[in-house]
């Protein structure tokens, strides 16, 4: 469908309630536009489904999973403020934030600095710990579903990949997850039984998502990566990624090992909960570099005038000897 005719017939739809403005990068399952919600004059985003995905769900059981996912509120959490169809397109909408994402952070900073990371991966497994709670699981944790809010990590999109999944088997869950654009989760970061098209995976699956998150923001690159998504899901099922460790040698000790943690195959052997994260992460060490980055770390912590110092030190000692 070209561009300005899914815009056109999903404006004239919504013509009393938003007006449609500029679009944003598209989602993977979705375009993405800012519009102003006519009653209150406030920005908010608006995602219209694919007419592809759309087409494969039942309007009102997307609807519901919105409903149940809109009830949460918390201050890492973008809101979900509503859900419906706009003639035959799906669409949801949520507050316009104004802020970079995680994956445009990651390309500025590079690398990142160990207790930004610890922040921001405590912070995100504290939406997780709520959210889990709460009996929502995301689903898509990755950078580009990551914004800052006043230097605060928030993340987007909740309950949404729940509400896709409709009346799906296996089969077709596999099968989306692993299509370009029509992925219920990246295939960079989904976890072993989420590739395998597990309809009953719980929690933990975004325990892994965010293990990946981690290891990228560490190392400037995910555990797998690949042009080929199904080679990309197998190596998450069957491929033990390089250690954290090995990859930026001066990663402290506690992060490089729960990180690893994160990312183990089997659910079981990961974190318990979001609420384990984070509080793994509140510990000084967390910050203290490990083996020869120690040392660098401590040079670094030396008085700015000691270099200085010692130059002039012995500038005076060769002047001293060269006059005897």
């Amino acid at each position: 469908m070209p561009n300005d005719t899914l815009r056109a017939e999903v404006q004239e739809a919504l013509d009393e309630q938003y007006a449609l403005g500029r679009e944003l990068p598209r989602g993977g399952m979705s375009r993405v536009f800012v519009a102003t919600e006519t009653a209150l004059r406030r920005p908010v985003v608006i995602k219209v489904l694919a007419p592809e995905l759309a087409a494969t769900l039942s309007a009102e059981r997307f609807k519901r999973e919105i409903t149940l996912a809109a009830r949460l509120q918390h201050p890492h959490i973008v809101p979900l403020l509503s859900a419906g169809q706009a003639g035959e397109h799906l669409y949801y909408t949520m507050p316009f934030v104004d802020g970079e994402s995680l994956r445009d952070r990651m390309q500025r900073e590079r690398p990142m600095a160990f207790e930004d990371i610890a922040r921001i991966v405590q912070e995100i497994a504290g939406a997780l710990a709520y959210a889990h709670e709460e009996g929502v699981v995301h689903r898509d944790i990755k950078p580009e579903n990551v914004m800052f809010f006043h230097g605060q990590a928030v993340v987007l999109d909740f309950g949404i990949g729940k509400a896709l999944m409709g009346a799906t088997t296996a089969e077709t869950e596999t099968l989306r997850i692993t299509q370009a654009g029509m992925s219920l989760g990246t295939p960079t970061y989904v976890a072993p039984e989420q590739a395998a098209g597990d309809l009953s995976l719980d929690h933990r699956a975004d325990l892994y998502a965010l293990g990946v998150v981690a290891y990228e923001m560490l190392t400037g690159h995910p555990p797998f990566r690949g042009r080929d998504p199904v080679a990309v899901l197998q190596a998450h099922a069957k491929q033990t990624p390089e250690p954290v460790g090995a990859k930026r040698t001066d990663t402290p000790k506690v992060l490089a090992e729960l990180v690893m943690t994160m990312l183990a195959k089997r659910p079981d052997d990961r974190p318990a909960s979001g609420t384990v994260v984070a509080q793994a992460l509140s510990g000084p060490a967390v910050h203290r570099p490990s083996g020869g980055g120690a040392v660098v770390q401590g040079l670094r912590a030396l008085p700015v005038w000691l270099p200085w110092g010692i130059a002039l030190v012995m500038t005076a000692l060769v002047v001293w000897m060269a006059l005897r």
